[in-house]
This record gives C-alpha cells, sequence and structure tokens, in this order.
C-alpha cells in the first residue's frame, strides 16, 4: 500500500446550484451514444436447398463422388450456422406473399431463400511423393450458389466457393482415405460460398 500523506484542508469551493447535475447527464450521454454506435447483431435468413447438380462438364463418376457430399454438406451447414434459421415452424402459404412477409418480420428474419446449388468443378488426381511407399490424394471441389427470394423467386444472391485438399496416403489409396479428402472439400467449397453469400448479403440495398 502507498503511504497516507498528510495534506493541509482547504475549504471545498462553492458550486452554482445544479452544477451537480452535469457529471451524471454527461454519463447518460455518453452510454447512449456508445449504445447507438455499437455494431447491429448479424441478420437472420431461411434458406431451402432446393437441388444439387453437377456441371455437364464434370465427369460422371466423379459427379457421383461429389454432390451427395456437396448436398450434406449444405445441409448441414444450414443447420449449424447461427444466421441460418432451417425451419420456419407455423410459416404460411408461400403464395400469400403479403402474409408471409409479414410473418418474416414478425420472426426477424431479414430475408427467405430457395437455393439452388451447382458443382462447377470436381476432381481426383494422385501424386508422387519422395517418401517411399507414400503419394498424395488430391481433391478439388468448386460449387456455385444461387439463392431466390421467398415469395417471387428473383434473384437475391449468388456465391462461389472453392477447396482442395491434399492428403498424404500409402501405396494403396483406401476407400476411406477418399471418403475423408472428399468430405473434407466438400466442407471448404460450402465454407468458402457461404462467407461469399453472407458478405454479399450483408451489403446494403442498392439504390433505384
Amino acid at each position: 500500500m502507498q503511504p497516507m500523506l498528510d495534506r493541509p484542508h482547504r475549504p471545498s469551493p462553492r458550486r452554482a446550484p445544479g452544477a451537480g447535475l452535469l457529471a451524471p447527464l454527461a454519463l447518460a450521454t455518453l452510454l447512449v451514444g456508445g449504445a447507438t454506435s455499437a455494431e447491429a447483431a448479424p441478420k437472420k435468413y431461411h434458406f431451402e436447398l432446393t437441388a444439387v447438380t453437377p456441371k455437364p462438364e464434370v465427369k460422371p463418376d466423379v459427379a457421383k463422388a461429389a454432390v451427395p457430399r456437396v448436398e450434406g454438406q449444405v445441409k448441414k451447414a444450414f443447420e449449424s450456422n447461427p444466421q441460418v434459421v432451417a425451419k420456419l415452424d407455423g410459416a404460411p402459404d408461400k403464395d400469400s406473399a403479403q402474409a408471409y412477409r409479414k410473418f418474416l418480420v414478425q420472426k426477424g428474419i431479414a430475408g427467405a431463400y430457395y437455393v439452388t446449388v451447382e458443382v462447377t468443378e470436381a476432381s481426383e488426381e494422385i501424386e508422387p511423393m519422395d517418401k517411399p511407399n507414400s503419394q498424395r490424394l488430391v481433391v478439388t471441389i468448386a460449387v456455385h450458389m444461387l439463392g431466390e427470394t421467398i415469395p417471387g423467386r428473383t434473384i437475391g444472391f449468388t456465391g462461389d466457393g472453392r477447396a482442395k485438399i491434399k492428403q498424404e496416403v500409402g501405396k494403396t489409396v483406401r476407400p476411406r482415405d477418399r471418403e475423408v479428402a472428399w468430405d473434407q472439400a466438400a466442407e471448404a467449397a460450402i465454407a468458402d460460398a457461404m462467407a461469399t453469400v453472407f458478405k454479399q448479403l450483408a451489403k446494403p440495398p442498392q439504390k433505384k
């Protein structure tokens, strides 16, 4: 503890009436200003997956491996992302546009979208390595997301994601090695696309 020092007593200066209210008032103003300047919470959206399809350029055997994994990762992302409301219990019929929009406002949802996903690129390659009895499995996945408004079905957003996973494997590529590589590539590609989507949705609407 610091030693206490004796100081000569000095009478307190007289204050004008009401001067004591300035500090609380200034503090209240500061608190209100701080609250308004704080960043708003991220908006929430409702996404409904309509389809996951491969681009014609993607080879059929590769698409067979990629599409189910991409679909699984999209559903997982929709269910786990804090900005996505996966289910809208009690929502009115989508054909009743005015009632549906009113419902979204009541639930605090900034927008609802049908989402289609296209696998634009998918490939699997084996690369040699300097290590004996080892090689590298390389899996690449790219996707394109399209969001259409509910109701109205007008274009609301687009998003692209791409990922390349390089996994060291043995002399023989086991089925489990492929599963892990494809799952990781699909997860990373979807995460990349979702980040693009939310960045786009966060932009203020353009003035017409």
